[in-house]
Parts: C-alpha cells; structure tokens; sequence
C-alpha cells in the first residue's frame, strides 16, 4: 500500500512553527495591552485630576514653572501614582498571559520568559530613575518625553525574544516621545497617547490576530 502524498509546504509551515515556539516567548496576551492601557488612562485622568487641585486650571502646564520646593511637595503623589499604575499593569499582563499560556499549554517562566523579563527590566528601571531624577532638578517638561522613550527603547530591547508586534509598539512610543519634546505642554496628552491609547490599540490587534 502506498503511503500518502507529503505535503512539502505544510511541513515546512510546521518546521517554522515549531521553531518559533523554541526560540520565541509566545504567550503574550493582547488583553494584557488592553488592561495597561485601560490602567494607563485612569492613572492620566488621576494625575490631571490631582495637578489640577494643587495648581488650579493651569495644572499640568503649573507643574512645568513649579520651584524646587514645590515640585517635592508632590512628589510622593506622583510616585505613588506611577508604582500603583505599575502594579495594576503587572497584574494585569500577568493575569491574561498566564491563562493564554495554560489554554496553550505552554510554560510562562521558561528560560525565554526570564530573558524578556531582564530585556524590558533593564532599561525601564534605568529610565524610571533618570525621570525622577530629571523631574528634582527641575526638567520637568522632558519626564514624559523620558518615560516614553525609555519605555520604546525596552520594547525594542525585549522584542527579539517575543512577537514582532513588540518591535512597532517600541516604535511608537520612541516617535511619540521625539514628538513630546517638541511639546512640552502637551506631556499628559502624549503620556495618555502612549502608554493608554497605544497599548489598547496594540492589544486589540495581537488579540484578534492571534486570539481569537
């Protein structure tokens, strides 16, 4: 009896496949995007909320002209604010990604998971730093220009132990930090574009590429 004809190119699909599963951390959930960005607005709507009962309509753009003494006024608001953000993103990227990874059946803290964790570790921890240290001495303006920045160049850093999607988003966030130099007044605006609209957007596609 003859055995049945090989499909060449479903092999090779599946050679790939296998492939991207060894080398690649796969397991990123696009409800994980949507959750920080859902986050990322509420703390943006916190902050505009907080700026403005400390500083009147002006808010944000007082905050920019604010002295020294001022600015450590509210600071631990702000970095209060920031690490609770921070915390709720975690949760929730850590809450979807494992189920995505349980109904896959593959394991979440391999050895690519740690090298993606340290990726994105690295510099987020370097630029959280130099954000704070820029907004004590007075630069105010370039914080979320910073955030922004960093943030994009740890996507990037990360991106080659993950999806390629990961690559476009640090793409993004580096542009929109370019552009919110230019602005500065605009920082809370760039800050909800980036880390909100940007990751809900991000999200939404990776869900329904890969999800659905």
């Amino acid at each position: 009896m003859m055995k049945p004809a090989v499909d060449p190119l479903a092999q090779l699909t599946e050679i790939r496949a296998i492939m991207e599963r060894s080398s690649r951390f796969i397991s990123l959930s696009g409800l994980s995007g949507v959750g920080a960005g859902v986050v990322a607005l509420a703390g943006a709507g916190a902050g505009h909320w907080f700026l403005r009962r400390e500083y009147g309509e002006t808010g944000y753009l007082r905050l920019l002209e604010s002295t020294t003494a001022e600015r450590l006024l509210v600071l631990p608001y702000l970095v209060g604010l920031a690490a609770a953000m921070i915390g709720a993103a975690l949760l929730v990227a850590t809450f979807f990604t494992l189920r995505r990874a349980r109904q896959a059946g593959l394991p979440l803290w391999n050895s690519l998971g740690r090298r993606l964790a340290l990726s994105l570790a690295i510099p987020l921890v370097a630029g959280g730093l130099f954000c704070l240290a820029l907004f004590v001495r007075g630069a105010v303006s370039l914080v979320v220009p910073g955030l922004l920045l960093f943030y994009g160049l740890a996507l990037l850093n990360a991106s080659k132990y993950t999806l390629d999607e990961i690559r476009w988003l640090g793409l993004t966030q580096i542009a929109l930090g370019l552009l919110a130099v230019l602005l500065p007044g605009a920082g809370l605006l760039f800050f909800a574009l980036g880390f909100g609209l940007g990751h809900i957007g991000y999200g939404l596609l990776m869900y329904n590429r890969y999800e659905r």
